[in-house]
């Protein structure tokens, strides 16, 4: 197993990351102090003795010509040396000053540079100096002009540098180590703390939420929309477990009474109608098939599971379902548009249309109307009885897996209560709405689906 070259933890990783880009930024900034500060210190100590030493050749050269010369601030000595070797001036107090005439100036008007350890007579003995000469012609004749000045100050500024830099960076970077470890800390504890409460959450008990700081930042999202998906779930749990009681009850009932025919069949099997028995354990197991049916496709569309989709034509869909009710209780009074066209399931579509047909045979008076129509970029299907109708308070109650108004059970006792919720969902799943709207008498369910955007 190869290594890992970074730590598994966020905020181990998080630290490292930022002291390494912390030493590339302050070793490139070293790198780049230590290369450019001593030309930098050098060379400003270079120009004040260049101008020194220029300012008193020119005084030569002019003819103003004086035995002391005025030396400005950190120059440390300015001479001039004669073609013999004589001093013929220098800076004030050091005129005892050996000449320097071991450093030489060869061509006349050019600067020569060095740097020279110079004798105890000067204010900074056996120190450390630059020094310049220069020769020129003066009516005094030939003269070479000498400046030293101390570089003890620069040298003191460069061994400062390097100890700061050689030791303050490494300090520097414990110190961000330090900063970023505790900041990261610090901003992962709401994380862990969330961590810690999902941990504790269980199956059995779904209403306990995760802490939501106040940070208003991205960890902040991160706990509220947990607690969303919570919420979701604890609805979508306990919905599964209503659906499951209620499924239990719903089969219980036909089961009991496919059982009891059959036991009394066969507790009495000569004064048994065997024909009938027959019949009836047929209904009951049509039911049963039935109610299964609809469990199943209720639990491929919680799980999100479809049948091939394509573009269907509603209108088509209805005609088809026109053409087998011909001949039932009631007729269908059809007004259907040219054409309806809607992406999805040609089974669920079916499903639904068959769902609300039958919910509507079951209750009308006298008459069933279906309409197809395009509004612009929906697609309304409406399916509308003259029967007793929906209380206002149970228009949305009718929609509930396995709930049957009182009404609805006094007409046929063998209905399930699951095919209003059903339509619902197929619509839902197909990004449209199934609702009831406002009719009397009777009900009007109102289906509404998009439109193809390539139809």
């Amino acid at each position: 197993m190869a290594k890992r070259l970074f730590p598994r933890s966020i905020r181990a990783r998080l630290t490292t990351v930022a002291t390494l880009a912390a030493a590339v930024v302050f070793t490139i900034t070293a790198a780049i102090t230590l290369a450019t500060a001593p030309v930098n210190l050098r060379g400003a100590v270079q120009t004040r003795l260049e101008l020194a030493v220029r300012r008193v050749a020119g005084e030569l050269q002019s003819g103003e010509f004086h035995t002391v010369l005025r030396t400005p601030s950190r120059v440390q000595l300015l001479q001039v040396v004669s073609a013999r070797g004589n001093v013929v001036a220098t800076s004030p107090g050091v005129s005892e000053i050996p000449t320097l005439m071991r450093f030489r100036a060869d061509q006349p008007e050019k600067i020569y540079t060095t740097e020279l350890t110079l004798s105890r007579h000067l204010t900074e003995p056996e120190a450390h100096y630059l020094v310049m000469a220069m020769k020129v012609s003066s009516p005094i004749g030939v003269t070479t002009v000498y400046g030293a000045a101390s570089l003890t100050d620069v040298d003191k500024a460069l061994k400062w540098v390097e100890v700061l830099m050689f030791l303050g960076i490494p300090l520097i970077l414990l110190s961000v180590a330090g900063v970023a470890w505790a900041v990261v800390g610090a901003a992962l504890r709401p994380v862990e703390r969330v961590r810690a409460e999902l941990a504790e959450i269980t199956g059995q008990d779904l209403t306990r939420r995760v802490p939501v700081p106040d940070t208003g930042d991205e960890i902040t999202d991160l706990a509220t929309t947990t607690n969303h998906t919570l919420d979701r779930l604890e609805r979508t749990v306990e919905t599964q477990r209503r659906f499951v009681a209620d499924a239990s009850h719903e089969l219980r009932s036909p089961i009991s009474a496919l059982r009891t025919q059959l036991e009394v069949a066969s507790a009495y099997p000569d004064d048994t109608d065997w024909r009938a028995t027959g019949e009836q354990a047929l209904a009951a197991a049509d039911r049963l098939a039935g109610i299964i049916d609809e469990l199943l496709m209720l639990a491929r569309l919680d799980a999100g599971a479809f049948s091939e989709r394509r573009v269907v034509d509603l209108v088509r869909v209805a005609e088809d379902q026109i053409r087998r009710r011909a001949g039932g209780r009631v007729p269908i009074v059809a007004d259907l548009c040219a054409s309806a066209p809607v992406y999805g399931s040609p089974m669920q579509l079916d499903r639904l249309l068959t769902n609300l047909l039958d919910n509507a045979a079951r209750h009308a008076a006298t008459r069933i109307d279906l309409e197809v129509a395009v509004a612009g970029d929906k697609v309304i299907v409406t399916v509308t009885d003259d029967g007793d109708g929906i209380p206002p308070q149970d228009r949305e109650r009718v929609f509930e897996r396995f709930t049957r108004l009182a009404p609805a059970r006094a007409k046929d006792k063998g209905g399930s209560g699951l095919g209003l919720a059903l339509s619902r969902d197929i619509a839902a799943a197909h990004d449209g709405t199934l609702n009831l709207a406002d009719h009397s008498p009777g009900a009007r369910f109102v289906a509404v689906f998009p439109v193809p955007e390539h139809s």
